[in-house]
């Protein structure tokens, strides 16, 4: 028990638990309202109530469009639930602020903690049940399996989880950072230690995208409180990857048919027809070098495609692209440069999934008018300007940005947010686990990008970090789930076997509704799956890891 945690308990009275605490599974309803006449400074419970079994999550797709979680439907535990806020304050213009959280205790607890991680810009409190954060997983949530799940909006209360005006307070951003992940963690460790008598056997920290890059940080910044850590998606150089999609919207733009008011209509620049050719021309580049022509690109580093195929030809009009189009994408998917020629984000890799409703969502959107309703187009301008740039920049228009100048204002944001320490040496001493996973055809994280992270990693831990680190690239698979993938699968149950019983995870079985009947092994980065030559080309005994 750290010294903040005797502290707080000690203020709430609760250092030596009463009998009404000290039962592993307290009484429905007494203990649990106990809990919510806690007080002590900084922190403020305002809620507590014992939720029957059988009650169902809250359904918030507002907040799961960006977070990627997939929102579980499973009927919930008898379990005691707490919200409360931390840090209230006053800050910047006068707008209050305060770290709120969302914990939930189960009546079965089974000596186990998990800190779900959150989405986009945080700003909301999701409902903190521990879903997989995977479109298609249907693993069941971690609250259903006894855990104790907290959740947090991360510093600051917004609109929607694309609300960036939090960026104008300089503490508010050092919450959304890191800092709300240690505050949060204290408060649900002790609020469990009341609960239960007892302090947490295991914990863990599991999230998709910006909840991947906030899993990521609690092995960083906060090493000694969690013992394993999933990282989904992971926007670990989410400043680069702001300052790309700005890049990649100017581009687009460029290239896009107008409306009749003259506006550029950005879902244009590549039709769905066109985006379609892409991936047909990918696949018969590349489908069949992992051994079976399946729809899944399951050995990518194999795939070396050559964009030159879907040039049109003279006087050919269909089934290809115009030479602007294939100029822009292929720019595209190299990733922009500067003046200089230096990369503002990331290359992308070329793969099943560039042709999928989730790809274009981020990239292109939908709309048909000069209001465009990509995450690009619409997340960008505040993110950037709000939250990256320093100073902030309102209204930030995304065709006025100088690339050159771009890193240098972005710099003091990425200090605080971005995950990309190598460092996990404290983390590592207590036994500490890490299980990374990434879909190939992500549009909003390039794949390209983390793969040069975990080289990155390797480099600066002798070469040696199997031991306590994997990475699982998803083939086909969009941000958090969707696209042509087998996008089901279970890495919570992987991370607790590693963690308590020792088994480092080889693969990861996946299945997935793209593929109806068919399983696939998810293998441990660098090694990919390839199809043995014989056997059923549905099944995953029919592949092995190399």
């Amino acid at each position: 028990m750290t010294h903040k945690t005797m502290l707080l308990l000690a203020t709430a009275g609760l250092l030596a638990a009463p009998a009404a605490f000290a039962a592993e599974t307290p009484p429905a309803g007494g203990a649990c309202a106990a809990l919510g006449k806690i007080a002590s400074d900084g922190l403020r419970i305002t809620r507590a109530e014992a939720i029957p079994a059988g009650t169902l999550p809250a359904d918030n797709p507002a907040r799961a469009a960006l977070t990627g979680a997939a929102r579980a439907s499973a009927a919930l535990p008898a379990h005691c639930l707490i919200e409360g806020s931390l840090d209230e304050r006053q800050g910047t213009g006068g707008k209050p602020y305060a770290v709120k959280f969302q914990l939930r205790l189960p009546e079965n607890w089974n000596g186990r903690f998990l800190f779900q991680g959150g989405g986009g810009m945080d700003g909301v409190v999701n409902e903190a049940i521990g879903a997989i954060p995977v479109a298609g997983a249907t693993a069941p949530p971690a609250l259903n399996r006894g855990f104790a799940v907290v959740s947090t909006d991360s510093g600051h209360q917004g609109r929607d989880s694309r609300d960036a005006d939090f960026g104008l307070d300089q503490q508010a951003r050092l919450d959304y950072a890191y800092a709300a992940i240690g505050k949060v963690t204290e408060a649900a460790k002790a609020l469990i230690i009341a609960r239960y008598g007892r302090a947490a056997d295991r914990s863990y920290f599991m999230g998709c995208s910006n909840g991947g890059r906030a899993a990521m940080m609690a092995a960083q910044r906060f090493p000694d409180e969690f013992d394993g850590i999933v990282a989904g998606n992971p926007g670990f150089r989410l400043s680069r990857a702001a300052s790309g999609h700005a890049w990649d919207v100017n581009v687009m733009t460029g290239i896009a048919p107008r409306a009749e008011d003259g506006r550029p209509v950005l879902a244009n620049a590549f039709t769905p027809a066109e985006m379609k050719l892409v991936t047909e021309a990918v696949l018969q580049q590349c489908d069949a070098k992992d051994g079976l022509k399946d729809g899944l690109l399951t050995a990518p580093s194999t795939c070396h495609f050559d964009p030159a195929a879907l040039r049109c030809q003279p006087g050919q009009t269909e089934a290809c692209l115009p030479e602007a189009k294939l100029t822009a994408l292929v720019s595209i998917m190299e990733g922009g440069t500067d003046s200089r020629g230096e990369h503002i984000y990331s290359s992308w890799p070329w793969d099943a999934g560039l042709a999928s409703a989730g790809w274009r969502a981020w990239k292109l959107g939908t709309s048909q008018t000069g209001q465009p309703n990509s995450l690009y187009a619409t997340l960008t301008p505040s993110s950037l300007g709000l939250y990256f740039m320093t100073p902030p920049v309102q209204n930030l228009q995304l065709a006025t940005i100088d690339f050159d100048k771009l890193p240098a204002r972005t710099a003091q944001t990425a200090a605080i947010n971005d995950t990309t320490g190598t460092m996990y040496t404290s983390f590592t001493a207590h036994g500490g686990r890490m299980l990374v996973f990434h879909g190939n055809s992500d549009p909003a994280f390039s794949a390209d990008d983390l793969r040069a992270y975990w080289k990155q990693l390797q480099a600066d831990n002798d070469g040696d970090t199997a031991t306590w680190a994997r990475l699982f690239m998803v083939p086909g698979m969009n941000h958090c789930g969707g696209g042509p993938a087998t996008d089901d699968f279970d890495p919570l149950t992987a991370i607790q076997a590693w963690v308590e019983k020792g088994e480092a995870p080889a693969t990861l079985i996946a299945k997935g509704a793209s593929f109806p009947g068919r399983t696939r092994p998810l293998c441990a980065y660098p090694q990919e799956a390839y199809y043995k030559g014989e056997g059923d080309p549905e099944s995953a005994a029919s592949f092995v890891c190399r």
